[in-house]
């Protein structure tokens, strides 16, 4: 039976590899989207034979008992709470920066590969012209967004659940920046006629209720007030979904909200994080963070109000961001401060602010660095931190 399978995948990939040896293309591409494609090729077309395999995985596969909520609700605990060992039976206590290897992640798992498996298909899509790849994307988004048995429902209550505290906190929102590669591949799967109307309409619909949610919601606009990281990364998601969505009013209000909030208020004059580094893992929230600005920046920028361009009245931008942040990238040995409590080993990896920023300012040694690092991390923290990973959708 493996034998049987293994035959089957090597087929799907050699059929991928020929539909893209026959491609005809019909844009123009510069050369870093040029090599990022060359780069990413073999792995794409590898990812997508097995996309092509996979059945749909949704919220409703698994249920934890200590969810609040019921089989269509999205769960997760939050990552840095443990057992008191004074108190065995009551409420956790914080460890920061400590992950418990204990708290339920099923629901997490299936949206990242979920999110890998749309990433992967409209990749190859892209490169490609295979509409298979968009018939099987359709399975899985209509298991997730349509069909009432399996879909997850567009709210977030009960992520990030403390036990003992709270049945879920605003903090937990950001365990769905894996639906933002998915928001997209839609974006570069709407123009195949393989997508009928009447998909393309639920899907957005699902996004316009949960961008919604997102900005309405009580956990939502507590997410949206925080000071770190969770704010950009609200903003990145709530961007990312207006896009799909075609919400210009949306989109104008995340532009705006960059330029006066959330580059000035977390951006130190030197380019830095000040909050990220305070934290116990300051090396990896710091390019977590530079990470969504950049993603931000990409999502939204204009010919008529490139985010790229945008600099504070005190000179914070995000070139300046990169600026600082490179030299540790290129060479994490020049780090200043303490090595992250965990993780250290497994930062940095082809972190997509190195390929945005070497496609805007045309810096071959951010793409060649970018080049380098590993594109297809193992380590189940690093792909959480890690919302785009499939960037030749971005671009």
């Amino acid at each position: 039976m493996k034998t049987l399978a293994r035959i089957f995948f090597i087929v799907v990939l050699f059929t991928f590899q020929s539909a893209f040896s026959n491609t005809r293309y019909t844009q123009t591409k510069n050369g870093v989207e040029k090599a990022a494609e060359a780069t990413l090729k073999k792995q794409i077309l590898k990812e997508a034979a097995w996309a092509m395999q996979q059945q749909p995985v949704t919220v409703t596969a698994s249920f934890s008992t200590r969810s609040a909520g019921g089989k269509h609700d999205f769960f997760s605990e939050a990552d840095y709470f443990w057992p008191d060992p004074q108190n065995p039976n009551g409420p956790y206590i914080n460890r920061d920066g400590l992950t418990n290897p204990d708290n339920f992640v099923e629901h997490r798992k299936a949206m990242i590969r979920f999110s890998k498996i749309i990433g992967a298909l409209a990749s190859a899509y892209k490169i490609t012209g295979d509409k298979k790849c968009v018939v099987q994307a359709i399975i899985h988004l209509k298991a997730w967004f349509i069909d009432p048995e399996t879909l997850m429902n567009p709210s977030l209550w009960f992520a990030q659940a403390v036990k003992g505290k709270f049945t879920g906190r605003n903090y937990g929102i950001i365990d769905t920046i894996h639906l933002m590669e998915i928001a997209q591949g839609v974006i570069v799967m709407e123009g195949s006629d393989a997508l009928d109307e009447q998909t393309l309409k639920g899907i957005k619909n699902w996004f316009t209720a949960y961008t919604n949610w997102l900005m309405t919601s009580k956990p939502g606009l507590e997410e949206k007030l925080t000071k770190n990281n969770h704010s950009t990364c609200w903003a990145m998601q709530v961007a990312s979904f207006a896009k799909l969505c075609n919400n210009q009013a949306v989109l104008d209000s995340m532009r705006v909200l960059y330029k006066t909030v959330l580059l000035p208020n977390q951006m130190g004059t030197d380019g830095s994080f000040p909050l990220e580094m305070t934290r116990t893992k300051p090396y990896g929230y710091s390019i977590f963070n530079l990470d969504a600005m950049a993603t931000l920046c990409q999502i939204l920028s204009t010919p008529q109000d490139n985010l790229w361009n945008f600099e504070t009245a005190d000179g914070k931008s995000i070139k300046k961001g990169i600026l600082y942040l490179y030299p540790f990238v290129a060479d994490k040995g020049k780090w200043t401060l303490k090595p992250d409590v965990m993780y250290w080993d497994n930062w940095p990896v082809a972190q997509p602010f190195l390929l945005f920023g070497a496609n805007v300012y045309n810096q071959n040694e951010w793409l060649q660095t970018w080049q380098k690092l590993d594109h297809n991390p193992q380590v189940e923290e690093v792909i959480r931190n890690l919302p785009i990973r499939h960037p030749l959708l971005w671009m």
